[in-house]
């Protein structure tokens, strides 16, 4: 090529210094006598971002003053306009080449493809496939690696497995090149070689007459190191590398060469590529520039040097401003190192003349934290990396909508999609979410309903218009996906349009039409260009089941991003390791210094050993390692660093990234091992965030109300007798303020649902032959049991857990049941009953609903059912548990309906559990036992009521700890653990 001969120009920017404000700042030097000089030039830059912040570099340098800026082409996505291809008159033509095919569009035809090699797959697992494969496709064609040798990498010797995968791929070597060439299109990764390879003969062939720059890049990509070595060969062309240390010694230099995870192997290969010794590198730099510490750069390049050389820590030597600017943060765990790192940023924020800061981390976790800590202080950081499609509004919206439908308008997934900030369902919003509570409270709270928008209507029942009229609203907008994805087989078209019709119907409001309220600003924009290319590319995918829609959906819409256009803060940024690679801010926040995070694990092979990787000609995994030990060491190079981890992740600690345990390593070679130690101060700032000044910090007391004595109930049930002793709060806030808890949605089968439905089986039978046993006891037993169910029987929770269970019991109730009734005179269930008690303040009535009740000649025996727990003995003694006690004093005093006046003789506990036992009868006393304890409940129950009509005795919460309730709904009212801990310090 013309200029063939001339040597390589390569040039390196040092890490202390900002590499774009350098570069622009030196090209603009150089074209300062020429003002349209710069305009002629062409800068290659790695990404997209990097172009925009050149350009942003090239303002700052000029003072923003308006100049014509350089054509910056990144050549990591590259389009055809993008390329800075030579007039047609040089006699250099523009390829033709065919367009890159829509990543949806691939996706459902690889998918395709992979059921057609396997039709066992459901097409939600064949998708997951398709997306590793076209995965795998960019990484061989990104390297440049050649489908032909597939064949040669799997010989017959080795496990069957690595030959089925050797099958799998010929997907990729038969299939897909053939449907790629019917449709006129190309894989991404490939249609950018093509594009780069024409863009390195035309400069071969005729090399352009203005400068250009590769600015940057590190030549990772075969394509794209094979145009940096053109561009460093042009006339006026030149290579600017990132942080290159052109200090290193021959031997370290060897050393890097052949260790992948080293931050300068990159560029050591694209140098011996050029023969060019680092030495000889030029430095492409600005005296005047800003910039950080040249000490603390040679520091962190000998901290990652090779492990073969790690000898030269010994020989190391840190001056006293080495670390100035650098920080340490170790946080106690995720969410507190998001905090400090949000305190740092919003420091920058609330100060103008303290610049720019940054927070560089490949974890997105620890983005996201972060992004929303700074929203509580009002502050929308750019992030770099976006949002997640499926985790916008819109996208979650139509990820629930098929949730819903998938798992039969069960109520969470129900729910879900009701309080949704988009879902009005035509109606105005805060009436939707009315009538969304509404329909919550009558049917969704409780035992889950059966399945279907039917078995909600079924169990509306008896329940108001508003709520049915809500749910036939809900029916027909639900309608058209409901019969989609019902059917047994059916096309992809025809899913999508129907989920599309069925998110649209449900968005619209009173006001706006579904389609404008659904895809509305950027999120909405994207998930309406990805449901429009699913339309599109629908056509070619084979008929499948509704049933299979919602996890093929689910594979398709993960890895869209959605990335704001503006409205974020202009000088906070989150970026991720390769945008922050060429830029810097004047606070730079290193998160995520964990191992396994940053540097990530490499990432698991499906299809390839490392063998078989090396053969193929794929680069191994530890590269990315080397690629994220450069942009750990081009971050450290700003003036002003933090480096911060989390020493704990879901309770395990963590291991120290292998970058902080190499500094560590040198500074106490160098005899400074404090050096870089943890900075206490930052970290109180996040321990005080959430907590009111110490002056102000509130102590809490146990809750004492003192209602007036006309507001205090006069009537309450035996079994309320015990939580008035034990948690008198809880009987002020149900009787007095009227407070209920509500039932869980979608509650699994509890022991109070459990124990009323046996109660009801049970006084059913008993009042239907309440003397002998009919010769089919079990099967009349069993069948009012089912009657008493009715469509619970329907609901999956009923008839696995409570079923089997009430069959055991059925069985050992009948033979109890044969066993006493001899000597029986007659039996009583579910009685109620009442008894007044004279107080000062007027008669308190007890009320009691007695589960059975036994006469034996002129004898009574009270029995409550028990399907749970059995009191102990000594609870019941002590007077702490009075329920059977006062049961007897109001059947000894007449007081149950239907039963006479008599004697009772004893106390019983029937232990219904239906387990192995499947029950068992406990006596609690007899006789004489009986009347003393009948006699004590009375006294106590006396006294309890004497005590409540004084207006100055308090409804306390939890008045003896140890004999606190097992169970209340009003604890979180109580505050127990605020007062206890005030109780606990003295207060």
């Amino acid at each position: 090529m013309e200029g063939a001969g001339k040597r390589a120009a390569v040039a390196t920017i040092p890490t202390h210094l900002p590499f774009l404000d350098t570069l622009a700042a030196r090209l603009l030097v150089d074209v300062r006598e020429d003002p349209l000089a710069l305009s002629r030039m062409t800068v290659l830059l790695p990404t997209r971002r990097a172009g925009r912040a050149l350009a942003e570099a090239f303002l700052r340098q000029c003072g923003n003053k308006p100049l014509l800026l350089p054509r910056l082409v990144p050549v990591g996505d590259v389009d055809d306009e993008e390329l800075a291809f030579l007039p047609s008159e040089a006699g250099v033509e523009r390829p033709d080449l065919p367009p890159a095919i829509p990543e949806p569009r691939r996706r459902l035809l690889l998918t395709r493809l992979v059921m057609a090699w396997n039709r066992e797959l459901r097409p939600g697992q064949a998708a997951l496939l398709a997306r590793a494969l076209a995965r795998f496709l960019d990484e061989a064609q990104t390297e440049g690696a050649g489908f032909e040798r597939l064949a040669e990498l799997v010989p017959d010797e080795l496990a069957r497995h690595w030959q089925r995968v050797l099958e799998f791929l010929r997907i990729v070597t038969d299939h897909w090149p053939r449907m790629l060439e019917e449709r006129g299109a190309l894989d991404p990764a490939e249609r950018r070689n093509r594009a780069l390879a024409a863009q390195t003969e035309a400069w071969c062939a005729s090399p352009p007459a203005n400068p250009v720059i590769a600015a940057g890049i590190t030549g990772g990509i075969p394509s794209v190191a094979a145009l940096m070595e053109t561009v460093a060969r042009l006339p006026q062309g030149v290579v600017v590398l990132p942080g290159l240390d052109r200090a290193v010694s021959e031997e370290d230099w060897q050393a890097i060469l052949v260790d992948a995870t080293h931050p300068q192997h990159l560029m050591a290969s694209f140098l011996q590529r050029l023969e060019i010794a680092p030495a000889s590198v030029g430095l492409w730099e600005i005296p005047e520039m800003a910039a950080g510490s040249p000490a603390r750069t040679a520091l962190v390049m000998t901290a990652l040097l090779p492990a073969t050389c790690t000898e030269r820590w010994r020989d190391t030597t840190v001056a006293s401003d080495t670390l100035r600017g650098l920080r340490r943060l170790d946080c106690a765990g995720p969410q507190e190192e998001a905090q400090t790192i949000a305190l740092l940023l919003r420091q920058k924020a609330e100060n103008p003349d303290l610049g720019t800061a940054a927070l560089v981390t490949p974890d997105r976790g620890l983005a996201r934290r972060v992004a929303a800590e700074l929203k509580r202080w009002g502050i929308d950081i750019d992030d770099s990396a976006g949002v997640p499609l499926n985790k916008t509004p819109p996208g979650m919206f139509l990820r629930l909508l098929l949730d819903l439908v998938d798992r039969g308008a069960a109520p969470v997934p129900l729910l879900a999609v009701l309080k949704h900030p988009l879902a009005a369902g035509g109606l105005a919003p805060e009436e939707f979410r009315a009538g969304a509570r509404a329909l919550e409270e009558a049917v969704l709270r409780g035992v889950r309903p059966a399945p279907g928008l039917d078995g909600i209507e079924a169990a509306l029942e008896g329940k108001a218009a508003e709520e049915r009229a809500f749910l036939g609203r809900l029916r027909v907008r639900l309608a058209p996906l409901v019969e989609a994805m019902a059917a047994p087989e059916i096309g992809l078209r025809a899913l999508v349009a129907a989920h599309v019709s069925a998110a649209e119907a449900l968005a619209s409001s009173a006001e706006e039409p579904g389609d404008r309220r659904l895809w509305r600003e950027e999120a909405g924009e994207a998930a309406s260009a990805l449901m429009a290319e699913l339309l599109a590319s629908s056509d070619e995918f084979p008929l499948l089941r509704g049933v299979d829609y919602p996890a093929l959906f689910e594979s398709l819409v993960s890895g869209a991003v959605v990335r704001p256009r503006w409205g974020r803060h202009p000088r906070l940024f989150i970026w991720g390791l390769l945008e922050a690679r060429l830029q810097r801010a004047d606070l730079m926040i290193l998160g995520g210094l964990n191992e396994g995070v940053w540097p990530g694990d490499p990432a698991e092979d499906p299809w390839m050993s490392r063998p078989m990787r090396r053969g193929f000609g794929i680069a191994p995994p530890e590269r990315r390692i080397g690629e994220a030990a450069l942009d750990f060491a081009l971050a450290l190079g700003a003036p002003e660093v933090v480096l911060t981890r989390a020493e704990r992740e879901r309770g395990a600690p963590t291991l120290p990234s292998r970058w902080l345990l190499r500094l560590d390593a040198v500074l106490r070679a160098a005899g400074r091992p404090d050096a870089l130690t943890t900075e206490r101060d930052v970290l109180s700032w996040q321990a005080a965030l959430d907590q009111p000044p110490r002056e102000e910090r509130l102590r809490f007391g146990r809750p004492e109300p003192r209602p007036p004595v006309e507001a205090r109930p006069r009537s309450l049930s035996v079994t309320s007798i015990e939580t008035w002793m034990r948690d008198p709060y809880a009987i002020y806030a149900r009787h007095v303020l009227g407070l209920r808890a509500l039932e869980p949605i979608d509650a699994e089968p509890k022991a109070r649902e459990r124990g009323t439905f046996i109660h009801e089986a049970l006084d059913a039978f008993v009042t239907q032959f309440p003397g002998a046993l009919p010769p089919d006891a079990e099967a009349r037993l069993l069948s009012l049991g089912r009657e008493k169910l009715g469509a619970l029987l329907t609901r999956p929770g009923i008839w696995a857990f409570w079923w089997p269970r009430f069959e055991r019991i059925a069985r050992w109730f009948l033979a109890e049941e044969q066993r006493r009734r001899a000597d029986l005179t007659g039996i009583a269930t579910e009685v109620t009953g009442t008894l007044q008690v004279s107080a000062p303040r007027g008669p308190f009535t007890l009320k009691a609903n007695a589960d059975r009740i036994e006469r034996r000649g002129g004898e009574l025996v009270i029995v409550d059912y028990k399907t749970g727990a059995v009191p102990k003995s000594g609870a019941v003694e002590s007077g702490l548990n009075p329920q059977l006690s006062l049961e007897a004093a109001i059947a000894e005093a007449g007081g149950f309906t239907g039963v006479p006046q008599g004697l009772v003789a004893a106390l019983e506990y029937w232990r219904l559990s239906g387990l192995t036992t499947a029950g068992e009868v406990k006596t609690v006393a007899t006789g004489e036992d009986v009347a003393d304890l009948i006699a004590r409940a009375l006294a106590g129950l006396r006294d309890l009521v004497l005590h409540f009509d004084d207006p100055s005795t308090p409804y306390l919460a939890v008045p003896d700890p140890e004999r606190a309730p097992r169970y209340s709904d009003y604890t979180h009212l109580e505050r127990v653990k605020e007062w206890r801990a005030s109780v606990g310090d003295g207060t």
